[in-house]
């Protein structure tokens, strides 16, 4: 396959020590001890940076900086990572990059996903052409993380799904043959939540060559439940069998989910917050992208956000429908006619309710949504929901910018990040939502709400975060207000976190086995 990365220059060479944790699959909370430790590493006085060659998620987050020069006006680009690791550079007190995530897969319907390379989309691949391409993206993963590792003190490396799918072997870019590559020392991490730890670890001892098992320095139980004195016989089956130490067990953290999820795999277990009071139901979509946009209103107390489920009907009772971003804006239409959803929208309207829609749920609001070119799936035009007077083409041109502004009717400060394809054009923006600065002092209109005001749309992710919009547009609708912090929240639940892995793990023992 004719395919070349372009590098721009010799990376500075390597300082820094490194320690890589891979799993026994997906979902065992890799990203979530990577956080922590970079947190309480951090807190030592160490600088700490976190790497992940390749991640798999609609969950993005926009950087400051990109591969590619400024702009026609001068302006510097930015780039894309996944969610997980800019929440993991936050936990080290620094700005979102590139390099710590090279290689973002967003998974899409029907074509596989779209390859995002050191911020640059190279557009959509399927899965079985993406496996061919894989190999030729190992000098820029390389050399991302020769340049995080020039950065810091120590880097934590974050593996993918599991570390022993061995017929992925030949073109793995993100786990062992990393690991071989930058000579990383690995630990192992496993979930007892779920069962079958044991089959894990020694699953994992037998499917890895000796190689292999010589880099694994040991293992680590993660999302324990109940009496250590009752488990402490697994682990030491785990050890006999395997050779590796026990290098800690971690007990299940009851406040993970108040930190941004990181991939789809958390809709499957989320239903509705723990909040009462104002209701705010959401459609789960097949592609749903950038989902912790809700995050800050399901910390309200006295809000309670619901996903609504395939067959589950828009309740009567809704005060908010609120449509997330997603890849697949005109098959997203699909699924909301399918599932009836376009006609309990409608009702709703028609009841006096509230609909938001962000990013593709803003396209989705509009009167039409073409893609010509069909860059999300096969060329044509689906009709939009008709709630605002615009329409959407999506086009090969990738917005991603960090923006700021104010909320057109209360004047309150607004801020997040702009991640789209589509451009959208029509006589409903001549009634913006918002005022965004267009990076060049001046200001432009941003959004779209109905003529009642009762419809509105917005490319702008992480509008809720800002706590004075979020509490006017809640107290517009009559909801309990409380006095959230919500950015705050965030870094208390990033140091409960270090707090929490400094109090069942050895950090000094981890991070002697770094090198």
């Amino acid at each position: 396959m004719p395919f070349s990365v372009p590098l721009l220059s010799e990376p500075p060479p390597r300082t820094a020590r490194a320690l890589m944790i891979q799993g026994t699959s997906s979902d065992v909370g890799k990203s979530l001890l990577v956080a922590g430790l970079c947190r309480a590493y951090t807190r030592r006085g160490l600088v700490v940076r976190p790497f992940k060659a390749q991640n798999m998620s609609n969950n993005a987050a926009v950087t400051a900086d990109s591969d590619e020069p400024p702009d026609a006006h001068g302006e510097p680009r930015r780039g894309e990572i996944g969610r997980a690791q800019a929440l993991q550079a936050r936990a080290c007190g620094v700005a979102p990059s590139i390099h710590m995530n090279p290689v973002l897969l967003k998974p899409q319907a029907l074509i596989g996903s779209q390859v995002v390379l050191r911020g640059r989309s190279l557009g959509n691949w399927p899965a079985v052409h993406y496996h061919e391409l894989k190999p030729t993206l190992l000098p820029a993963v390389m050399d991302s993380f020769q340049r995080t590792a020039a950065q810091a003190d120590l880097v934590l490396v974050e593996g993918a799904g599991s570390a022993t799918e061995v017929y992925l072997r030949h073109c793995d870019i993100t786990n062992m043959k990393l690991a071989e590559l930058a000579d990383l020392p690995v630990v192992l991490l496993t979930d007892n939540d779920r069962g079958g730890a044991i089959a894990a670890v020694v699953g994992s001892h037998v499917l890895h060559d000796e190689v292999e098992r010589a880099r694994i320095v040991g293992y680590i139980v993660n999302k324990f439940r109940g009496y250590f004195s009752l488990y402490e016989p697994a682990c030491r089956v785990m050890t006999e069998l395997t050779g590796w130490p026990l290098l800690g067990v971690l007990p299940w953290f009851d406040t993970a989910t108040r930190l941004p999820a990181e991939d789809a795999l958390a809709l499957e277990r989320l239903s509705h917050s723990g909040g009462s009071g104002l209701r705010i139901v959401v459609p789960q979509l097949s592609r749903s992208a950038n989902f912790d946009d809700l995050d800050p209103l399901s910390a309200e107390p006295g809000v309670q956000v619901r996903w609504l489920r395939s067959g589950e009907p828009i309740p009567a009772d809704a005060d908010v429908v609120l449509l997330t971003g997603s890849k697949t804006t005109r098959a997203e239409l699909e699924v909301l006619r399918r599932e009836g959803w376009d006609i309990d929208i409608q009702a709703h309207v028609r009841r006096g309710g509230r609909v938001v829609g962000l990013c593709a749920g803003f396209q989705m609001l509009g009167q039409l949504v073409s893609d010509p070119d069909g860059l999300e799936g096969p060329p044509g035009d689906t009709p939009g929901l008709g709630l605002l007077d615009v329409v959407t083409v999506i086009g090969h041109d990738k917005r991603l910018a960090q923006i700021s502004g104010l909320d057109h009717s209360s004047g309150q400060q607004v801020a997040g990040f702009e991640m789209h394809m589509g451009r959208t054009t029509g006589p409903g923006l001549a009634r913006p939502w918002l005022q965004i600065d267009d990076g060049q002092g001046g200001i432009r209109p941003e959004g779209a709400v109905s003529a009642d005001g009762r419809v509105c749309g917005s490319y702008l992710h992480g509008i809720f975060a800002a706590d004075g919009f979020r509490r006017h547009w809640l107290h517009q609708l009559g909801a309990q207000l409380s006095g959230l912090d919500y950015e705050a929240q965030i870094e208390q639940t990033l140091d409960a976190l270090a707090d929490h892995v400094e109090a069942h793990l050895d950090l000094d023992a981890l991070l002697a086995l770094a090198r």
